[in-house]
C-alpha cells in the first residue's frame, strides 16, 4: 500500500479553492453561518457572543471553563458524566486529532485505523513511527466496521483503536451496538479507542443517533471534536478533546505546550455563545433539516444515473461517497481526471477519492460529495454533473484524452506531495505516493504476525476497485517495498 507523503485531499482543495464561480461540493462544512445569523437564532434577548470589553490577553491554557464544560455536556451520557477537567480545548479538529496521536502513539507502538478515513488519522501515527494496520470498511455492510475483522488485527504491540464517527468519506454511521462491541474488546485487552467525532451530533435520524465513544464506562477512550462541520463554524478554529481518563487528558495537556499556548479568545466566546442552550439545539435543528432536505437531492440524483453512479445513502455528517463509472463499459472512471476535468468544465468541486482516501490504489472511480452546503449550491451543481456525465460518456477512450487535458493539474499535485515520511526512506512514484523502502526510525521492528500465531487475511479486488477487509496494510506496505521484516 502506498501512502502519501502530503496530504492529498488537502493539497487538492487547496489547489482549486478561490476559483471565479466555483460551486464548492468539496469542503464538509455545514452551510456556514455568520454572528449575526447565530444572534437570531437565539432564544434569549442578548448582545450575541462577544464581550467587546475584554481585554484580549493569553486566555486559559486549556480553555475557558465556560467552553469547556458546554463540550463536557456533549461528550457526556447515561452513566457517564465529563467534567471541564476531562476537556482540552484546541484549534479545531485536525489540531485535536494530531495532539492525540503525538501524545499517545510512537515508534514502539501499533494502531488499528478504519479505512477509508481522513488521511490525518492514520499517517500522523506513521510519522511518528507507530505501525498502522487498517480495518477495511466494506461497502456490502453499509462501510460499518465488522467486529469479526477486528480480531486478525491485533498484534502484541496494540495500543490504539482509531475509528471516526460519523465516517469521513462515507458517510456512515457506527451504531451503538457496534461500538459497545468495539469498547469490549478493547477493554478486555486495555487498548485506548480514539474516536474522531467531528462530524457529531449532525444525524440525519437523530433518534437513532450512538452515544459518544465516551459514555460506554470504559475510562480508556477518547473523542475529538470541533464547532467547523455540525455546527457551521469552521472560521473561529475550535476543537477539543474529551477523555474520561484523566492520565490521558493530562498526556494531551503536556504535549499541547509544543503546539499552542491557547485558543482566542474570541473564538472561544462565540464557540461558547454557539454551544449555550439558547442557541445550539436551534442550530442543531437548521443544519439537520438541510443536510435531509440535501440528501434527498443527491439521493434522486444517483437514482436517475443509476447506470453511471452508485453510493451507500449517507447516515450522518456532511458527505457522500459516490462510484462514477463509464456509459459504455461500466469501469471506474479514473476519479482524478474526472474531478479535474469537472472543474475545467463545470465549475464544480469534488474530491477524487482513490487519490485522496485510497492511497492511489483502493476506490478507483470514487468521490466525496458534500451536500450540506447551500441548497442553490447543490441543485446547480448536480445539475451540471447530470449535463456532463450526458456529454461525457467516459469510455477508455476518453478516459486517456480526459487524462491527458488534466495533466496540468495532476502535474501540479505531484509537485505538492514529494515530501517524504519521517519513519522511512522513501520512494515516490508517478502518482506523487510515498512507498515507505526501510525503516530509519531506530526502533527495534515488531515481531512479524506469522511469528505469534495471528492470521492475516489474503484479500481481493472487487469490480468496485475495492479491497476486501481483513488484511494486514503494514505487511503488504513492506512486501510491496521488499522489506519483509515487520
Amino acid at each position: 500500500m502506498a501512502h502519501p507523503s502530503t496530504f492529498p485531499a488537502e493539497q487538492w482543495l487547496a489547489q482549486w479553492r478561490g476559483t471565479p464561480g466555483l460551486l464548492n461540493l468539496a469542503d464538509t462544512y455545514a452551510c456556514p453561518i455568520s454572528i449575526d445569523d447565530l444572534t437570531s437564532l437565539s432564544t434569549e434577548k442578548d448582545d450575541g457572543p462577544l464581550i467587546t470589553s475584554s481585554k484580549l490577553g493569553y486566555g486559559s491554557t486549556n480553555g475557558s471553563s465556560e467552553l469547556r464544560q458546554s463540550v463536557a455536556k456533549l461528550a457526556s451520557g447515561q452513566g457517564t458524566q465529563l467534567t471541564e477537567d476531562d476537556v482540552v480545548i484546541t484549534q479545531g479538529a485536525i489540531s485535536a486529532n494530531f495532539l492525540v496521536l503525538y501524545a499517545l502513539l510512537g515508534p514502539t507502538d501499533h494502531a488499528i485505523c478504519v479505512y477509508p478515513v481522513y488521511t490525518q488519522l492514520y499517517s500522523v501515527p506513521e510519522t511518528f513511527g507507530a505501525q498502522i494496520s487498517f480495518w477495511r470498511l466494506k461497502e456490502e455492510n453499509g462501510y460499518v466496521p465488522d467486529v469479526q475483522d477486528l480480531e486478525h488485527l491485533f498484534r502484541r504491540n496494540t495500543k490504539m483503536i482509531i475509528l471516526n464517527n460519523p465516517s469521513n468519506p462515507t458517510g456512515a454511521v457506527i451504531p451503538e451496538a457496534v461500538l459497545r462491541d468495539i469498547v469490549e474488546i478493547a477493554k478486555a485487552r486495555g487498548i485506548i479507542v480514539f474516536s474522531d467525532e467531528v462530524y457529531r451530533p449532525l444525524f440525519h435520524e437523530p433518534d437513532s443517533a450512538p452515544p459518544p465513544i465516551t459514555t460506554f464506562g470504559y475510562e480508556r477512550t477518547l473523542a475529538t471534536g470541533s464547532m467547523s462541520k455540525s455546527l457551521s463554524l469552521p472560521g473561529i478554529r475550535i476543537g477539543w478533546v474529551a477523555s474520561p481518563d484523566r492520565a490521558l487528558i493530562a498526556a494531551c495537556s503536556r504535549r499541547r505546550d509544543y503546539t499552542t499556548i491557547c485558543v482566542s479568545q474570541v473564538d472561544d466566546q462565540i464557540a461558547t455563545y454557539a454551544l449555550s442552550p439558547a442557541v445550539q439545539p436551534a442550530l442543531l435543528r437548521r443544519n439537520i433539516d438541510l443536510a435531509r432536505r440535501n440528501r434527498r437531492l443527491v439521493e434522486d440524483f444517483v437514482a436517475a444515473h443509476e447506470n453511471r453512479c452508485r453510493w451507500v445513502r449517507p447516515g450522518g455528517g456532511t458527505m457522500a461517497f459516490i462510484q462514477f463509472r463509464g456509459a459504455e463499459g461500466g469501469q471506474p472512471v479514473d476519479d482524478a481526471a474526472f474531478c479535474a476535468d469537472l472543474v475545467n468544465k463545470c465549475k464544480v468541486l469534488l474530491i477524487p477519492g482513490s487519490h485522496s482516501f485510497g492511497c492511489g490504489e483502493d476506490f478507483a472511480g470514487y468521490v466525496r460529495l458534500a451536500y450540506v452546503c447551500d441548497t442553490a449550491v447543490v441543485q446547480e451543481a448536480l445539475a451540471r454533473l447530470g449535463k456532463y456525465l450526458e456529454a461525457h460518456p467516459w469510455d477508455q477512450t476518453r478516459v486517456m484524452a480526459d487524462k491527458k487535458n488534466s495533466a496540468v493539474a495532476e502535474d501540479d499535485l505531484k509537485k505538492r506531495n514529494t515530501g517524504s515520511i519521517n519513519t522511512a526512506t522513501n520512494h515516490t512514484d508517478s502518482r506523487g505516493f510515498t512507498r515507505p523502502q526501510h525503516s530509519t526510525s531506530g526502533a527495534e521492528p515488531s515481531e512479524p504476525d506469522s511469528a505469534r500465531g495471528v492470521t492475516t487475511a489474503t484479500n481481493h479486488t472487487n469490480d468496485s476497485g475495492v479491497t476486501s477487509p481483513g488484511e494486514d496494510m503494514s505487511k503488504k506496505r513492506a512486501e510491496k517495498s521488499g522489506n519483509s521484516s515487520l
